[in-house]
């Protein structure tokens, strides 16, 4: 496992920054490539040498990396956004589907070890909802690549400091907390769950070892994280 190169996408949103505090304190990754569209400014007070911050174009992902890069290393994909923030649905499907799929394309033909991406928890192409449809159209095609190792986390309600005010996951949140306790056994998917747990369990599911999809709702992650 030693000298581990991670790729990290979508490391400027709350999960990708907490992704890339552990990976960096890691000693079983020596380099960590994160792909962003403008420099971080991150409080990485050990390991800040092992992280590369390379700017690139998104929309030309697959002409900004190599494919050898890739080879045996980890991918990460927290990309995502909001349709408020892409400002159409046509952008939402670009970040949170087309990026994701032109990041997978290089790590299958790079020959990556792991795939690991955040999804959620509704994530189905049939589904009613259109954010649901996105993340399950994702999933499906995702599905259909030749990727070595596939990790397809599906949290809850995402918990943690995101700098922005979102009053739908504020009021979300509270009543989740609330309410966690009394989730248990087919419940305990639906608990809210921080941005930090699910780091790590991108982290371990990827380390695994373990071949073939594999699919993880926030009961599996709290659980592979060990919390």
């Amino acid at each position: 496992m030693k000298g581990r190169t991670a790729i990290v996408a979508g490391g400027s949103g709350l999960v990708g920054k907490e992704l890339i505090k552990q990976l960096v304190n890691d000693p079983d990754y020596d380099k960590i490539i994160a792909l962003v569209r403008k420099k971080m400014d991150l409080e990485l007070p050990n390991g800040q040498g092992k992280l590369e911050q390379r700017v690139i174009d998104f929309a030309k992902l697959s002409e900004s990396l190599k494919s050898s890069e890739f080879s045996h290393a980890h991918v990460y994909c927290t990309l995502g956004t909001t349709i408020k923030k892409a400002g159409s649905k046509q952008q939402f499907r670009r970040v949170d589907r087309d990026y994701p799929l032109m990041l997978a394309e290089v790590a299958s033909k790079g020959q990556a070890d792991s795939f690991a991406i955040v999804t959620a928890m509704g994530a189905d192409r049939t589904s009613s909802f259109f954010y649901n449809q996105v993340k399950g159209e994702v999933e499906d095609k995702l599905r259909g690549m030749r990727l070595r190792a596939l990790h397809l986390l599906r949290p809850s309600l995402i918990l943690g400091n995101r700098g922005e005010f979102r009053l739908g996951e504020k009021l979300g949140g509270v009543v989740s907390r609330a309410i966690a306790p009394l989730m248990t056994g087919r419940l305990r998917k639906y608990r809210p769950i921080h941005a930090r747990t699910i780091a790590t369990g991108l982290i371990r599911a990827a380390k695994s070892g373990k071949t073939g999809v594999h699919v993880l709702s926030s009961d599996r992650i709290a659980s592979i994280a060990g919390r």
